[in-house]
């Protein structure tokens, strides 16, 4: 087993070369973890635009996937879930396979899934990142293979630290995480647009609605992540008979909670019947 080091540049490869992947090596090289001639990716013939930015970066970019595992010391399976199994079989003969960690980001395809298209001494990191990990405000959770090792997990989550925050949590709970963190920013940009719209309604124009919706969702979740208690801090932005008070009441009468808390479950329901298909 190759021992990695948590201090040093590693050489790291990206099986497929999409906006993601990208994004994670933009961030690893900002945050001194790779540089950029050490780093490697796999494009697709036909995707000359990923194949450029790679190469804008300073990094290699490949059309073939079993050099890049050559090359590398850590490997990211960015590929898209229903090539995840034939692309591991292309390079699992590759030199050096065995000893190499494979941090996979594809949806829903298991550990075991990807450890049984592998050599049996490859490790394995199932990574569940989001799109906001593209202005390095990501939120990631990993899960560790049955061969990856404390030093692996650690590893990784400084990886993805780099491009925003990251958890260990154990694999029956990624996709809650993939409901939550990953299909969230989806429920938040609708709820950004709500505000907005509401906004344009009351008479402010579209493009200061919008920022003003925008910048007022940030500064919130900051409170948030500052340590503040969401429920603290609403009563704390609602006075006895004021307009937010009226306001919450409207939402509680047509069902805000129960929307998003059904929106997280009916995602992750799906999600199971997603990982059923990948992983037959």
């Amino acid at each position: 087993m190759i021992k990695l080091s948590l201090t040093e540049a590693m050489k790291i490869g990206f099986l497929g070369g999409g906006r993601l992947a990208f994004a994670l090596a933009n961030g690893f090289i900002s945050a001194g973890l790779a540089k950029p001639e050490e780093i490697t990716a796999s494009c697709h013939p036909a995707d000359k635009v990923s194949a450029e930015a790679f190469k804008n970066l300073g990094a290699t970019s490949l059309f073939e996937n079993a050099p890049v595992v050559e090359r590398s010391e850590v490997v990211i399976v960015s590929v898209k879930p229903d090539v995840v199994g034939p692309v591991l079989r292309e390079v699992a003969a590759a030199p050096g396979t065995r000893n190499k960690l494979f941090i996979s980001v594809a949806m829903g395809v298991s550990i075991a899934t990807i450890e049984k298209n592998l050599p049996k001494e490859a490790r394995v990191i199932r990574v569940m990142p989001n799109t906001p990990a593209l202005v390095q405000q990501g939120a990631a959770a990993l899960s560790r293979g049955s061969r990856a090792t404390a030093d692996d997990a650690e590893l990784t989550a400084r990886l993805f630290r780099a491009v925003g925050t990251c958890d260990e949590v154990p694999e029956y709970q990624m996709d809650a995480v993939t409901a939550l963190s990953g299909s969230g920013p989806a429920y938040i940009y609708m709820l950004i647009e709500s505000l907005a719209d509401g906004g344009v309604r009351c008479g402010l124009p579209r493009d200061l609605a919008l920022r003003l919706a925008a910048q007022t969702t940030l500064g919130s979740a900051e409170m948030v992540k500052t340590g503040g208690h969401p429920a603290q801090l609403k009563d704390n932005v609602t006075s006895p008979a004021g307009s937010t008070a009226d306001g919450t009441y409207h939402l509680e009468q047509n069902g805000f909670r129960s929307a998003i808390i059904g929106a997280v479950k009916a995602a992750a329901d799906r999600c199971k019947v997603v990982n059923q298909q990948l992983n037959m």
